[in-house]
């Protein structure tokens, strides 16, 4: 009896010193989050100030403030990912109509422009639904469009929109840095293209295999083009640091005039690894459906539709940060940490319209006219860009 009593004594004894050493990390992580340093936005100061005085709240707030949560949640995190793709949506809508004399999303919230069509389209997404067809693989026809969904957000928190250090403060966003940030984020993106045949062979259908036969073929087209591009820019700049590449930038002159045959090989890659017209070859709606997302409906076929324009976001931030002197632009004293996002995002999306724009006025070419373009023209355009780069390093 006294044996079990003396037992029973020391597990509660260590039981309720686990649980004090518990709340005691519990109120060490709570100071933690009340203490530390948060991203500065001058103007949501009043809302935060007001904000400090709720209980609970004021921890939820300042966690949301944290760096690596507000970047991850934020900028360049996943919110901003969302806005991009459904501004990018309407507005390659609105331009087509235009230029096509098309209705598009006029009917639908006419005053605000038919902004609305894309939440239209995202709430029919939902509701339809999801259909597996038999011949398909299906553990990999269900989980490669989140796998390679995944993927293409991956490079967004390797590119950053702003500068580590001002004056010795912490100012910029930015994700995740290493100093290969660049390499990092290609690697990435390649990886990209291979989750899209796994996609059209999961479907296990006639059409589908047709695109991502297409896919494979485009991909052996620009995947070099792509890489030598990059390669040959930072030949000039010397570090894959993109912080680094940006400050040469700033003391020299922009990527985009100092190598623009890098450049072009660059966007012209950009747009056959997008899908942009005139390289929009897999999917082809018209020839073979809808290439390798042909079998897909409901919500899974709105996000495989939008991956290409995630691809198209990612892509046009690591050809702002090359070519385009990165966050660099006025301060605005108002936004604090924001301003170097704002310059960075109106750069973004100036890119990201050109590209779209190409669907309004280009045709499609043949897989076998996109194939000898890249292995003739731009594979003789991105040598130069080499040679150049090579040139202005040597001088």
């Amino acid at each position: 009896m006294e044996l079990a009593l003396s037992i029973t004594g020391s597990v509660l004894s260590w039981v309720s010193s686990i649980i004090s050493s518990a709340i005691q990390l519990l109120y060490s992580i709570i100071d933690y989050i009340l203490t530390r340093p948060e991203v500065n936005i001058p103007f949501l100061w009043p809302i935060i100030n007001f904000l400090n005085h709720v209980p609970i709240i004021n921890i939820i707030v300042h966690f949301i403030l944290w760096r690596p949560i507000f970047d991850l949640l934020f900028v360049p995190g996943l919110v901003s990912v969302l806005i991009a793709l459904i501004f990018i949506i309407w507005f390659e809508r609105k331009l087509t109509a235009k230029v096509q004399w098309r209705i598009g999303p006029l009917e639908v919230s006419r005053p605000i422009g038919g902004f609305l069509q894309p939440f239209a389209d995202l709430f029919r997404y939902m509701f339809q639904e999801f259909v597996v067809p038999l011949q398909a693989d299906k553990n990999y026809f269900v989980h490669a469009p989140a796998i390679v969904f995944i993927l293409s957000t991956l490079p967004v928190f390797f590119i950053p929109i702003g500068p580590i250090q001002s004056n010795g403060v912490v100012n910029g966003i930015y994700g995740v840095y290493t100093g290969y940030d660049v390499l990092i984020a290609l690697a990435l993106i390649t990886l990209f293209n291979i989750g899209v045949i796994l996609i059209g062979w999961a479907s296990n259908d006639r059409f589908t295999y047709i695109g991502t036969v297409r896919e494979a073929l485009l991909y052996t087209g620009y995947e070099a083009i792509l890489i030598l591009s990059i390669v040959a820019i930072l030949i000039i700049y010397g570090t894959a640091d993109p912080f680094k590449i940006v400050n040469w930038q700033v003391m020299h002159l922009p990527g985009i005039i100092v190598n623009p045959l890098a450049f072009l090989a660059f966007l012209i890659a950009t747009l056959m690894a997008t899908s942009r017209f005139p390289f929009e070859i897999a999917e082809a709606d018209t020839e073979i459906v809808l290439g390798p997302y042909t079998e897909y409906s409901g919500i899974v076929y709105g996000l495989v539709m939008t991956m290409s324009y995630e691809k198209l976001y990612v892509m046009s931030l690591l050809m702002v940060l090359l070519f385009l002197n990165g966050w660099v632009g006025p301060p605005i004293p108002y936004f604090g940490a924001l301003s170097y996002a704002i310059w960075f995002g109106i750069k973004t999306y100036i890119v990201m319209m050109i590209m779209v724009f190409t669907r309004s006025v280009y045709g499609r070419y043949r897989p076998d006219q996109a194939l000898k373009m890249s292995w003739t023209s731009l594979l003789g355009l991105v040598t130069a860009a080499l040679i150049l780069s090579l040139v202005i390093k040597l001088l």
